[in-house]
């Protein structure tokens, strides 16, 4: 009799042990892993600092407008044209503070961005 209660508790164990099933978890590609989530501000549409109402981002900034003459399509000078296979300007680059590089079409129209390599 004093064996029984041990001898019962040993069984139940060996019953919970043989139906539970260890898994291992790779968080890499799981949407639990901050990197992935949406819910990460760098993954987010609402990160400021890629964001076209980011005045650093704007055509309405100077630094960033056609009408600088650093911009300008006119300017044979230019150091940050782009251009086209063919050779054609299609418009500038300019550099934010925050390290993105935005791309402007000749009127000024941010046409992308490079995210910051910081």
């Amino acid at each position: 009799m004093k064996y029984l209660i041990p001898l019962l508790l040993i069984a139940q164990l060996g019953l919970f042990a043989r139906n539970s099933n260890a898994q291992v978890t790779n968080l890499d590609n799981s949407p639990y892993n901050m990197q992935n989530s949406p819910y990460n501000m760098e993954n987010s549409s609402n990160n400021m600092r890629n964001s076209p109402y980011n005045m650093d981002n704007s055509s309405y900034n100077m630094k960033n407008s056609p009408y600088n003459m650093d911009n300008s399509q006119y300017n044979t000078n230019s150091t940050n044209g782009v251009y086209d296979n063919s050779g054609n300007r299609t418009g500038y680059k300019v550099e934010a503070p925050s390290g993105v590089t935005n791309y402007y079409d000749n009127k000024g129209n941010r046409t992308g961005y490079t995210p910051s390599q910081r």
